[in-house]
């Protein structure tokens, strides 16, 4: 194993599915991982918490918790548990319900979700990107500006810009840190606009991002999102993340290089969806590194990042040395 002094520090900003799925692969390096949460889901479970209990919705974080968790795996399936068969608890997670409990004891979300870190053995720091209610609002083409992160997608029109409501939300002081002393900033995989964009809108978020000296790539999606990003190509997405953080500040792109077979791609048409196209051109006028690699899996009705795969890119492009016999090789 190598000296704790030499690990590398990574710090990943999203939310969804995407984020748990990658940290499940890299909590089995030897990296100091911080991951920055987006805290504007208004959906489902999380949604009635935030709704009932005013306080900001516990779902995304819940998923990233259990990801990280190296705590035996019954409470861990425990924290996940979803009830189905109640009238007034339908649809909540237990994990949902304890961190609503946590905070109403401690008065404070972020406090109740580092106890609740402690409960599960988190391997790494999980703090959402804002301590308060957040609103995620987007401005369409057509003019419209519809409210609620769950919203968005559902109008199903191309979207000009989101933006949170209040402006002026503020950080907590263990993102500033982690962000100007993170080695690395990984962006992503996640949805573009619901997901990865309400973090960077964060003021406090946005200037430490652009100021940290930390190498900064973003993840980019497999397939576009009905929606969202719907007939995006790779640069589309470059292109919105930098008109909502006003300037450019990438280093780098990861991009999957696989050819989707035509039967996946024809199941994914039928929900508005299509692979990410790699458009070379577009791309190097970023001046980016761009880096295509076998990343993906791809099942018989889906493709997924494979988590393995992409850590173990992460850790090598971080400078890490991936050894056969390190007991950190168990994937």
């Amino acid at each position: 194993m190598e000296n704790a002094t030499q690990r590398k520090k990574l710090v990943i900003i999203g939310g969804g599915t995407g984020l748990s799925t990658l940290l499940r692969g890299l909590k089995k390096l030897p990296m100091d991982l911080t991951a920055i949460v987006t805290v504007a889901d208004d959906g489902g479970s999380s949604g009635r918490l935030r709704n009932d209990l005013n306080i900001p919705p516990p779902g995304d974080i819940r998923n990233v918790m259990a990801a990280l968790s190296d705590a035996e795996p019954l409470v861990a399936e425990m924290f996940q548990y979803r009830f189905s068969k109640s009238i007034d608890l339908g649809g909540h997670s237990l994990g949902n319900l304890m961190l609503a409990a946590l905070t109403d004891l401690t008065g404070d979300f972020s406090h109740a979700v580092r106890e609740m870190s402690r409960v599960l053995s988190v391997n790494g720091t999980v703090i959402p990107a804002a301590n308060q209610l957040v609103t995620l609002n987007a401005e369409f083409e057509d003019g419209t500006i519809v409210s609620g992160e769950s919203k968005i997608p559902a109008y199903l029109q191309p979207i000009k810009r989101v933006f949170i409501e209040p402006v002026d939300v503020k950080t907590l002081p263990d993102t500033v840190l982690a962000l100007r002393q993170a080695d690395i900033i990984v962006i992503g995989p996640g949805s573009l606009y619901t997901s990865i964009l309400p973090n960077l809108l964060v003021k406090d978020i946005r200037k430490e991002l652009l100021a940290a000296k930390a190498k900064k790539i973003y993840i980019c999606n497999l397939m576009t999102q009905a929606g969202e990003t719907y007939m995006y190509s790779a640069a589309d997405h470059v292109k919105a993340l930098y008109e909502h953080v006003g300037e450019p500040f990438l280093d780098a792109v990861l991009l999957d290089k696989a050819e989707m077979p035509s039967n996946v791609v024809e199941l994914y048409e039928q929900e508005r969806a299509r692979p990410v196209a790699y458009d070379e051109e577009r791309l190097a006028e970023f001046s980016l590194e761009i880096h295509r690699e076998d990343i993906a899996n791809i099942f018989e009705n889906a493709v997924r990042h494979e988590p393995r795969k992409v850590a173990e890119w992460l850790f090598q492009y971080a400078g890490g040395q991936l050894k056969e016999d390190t007991p950190y090789r168990f994937f």
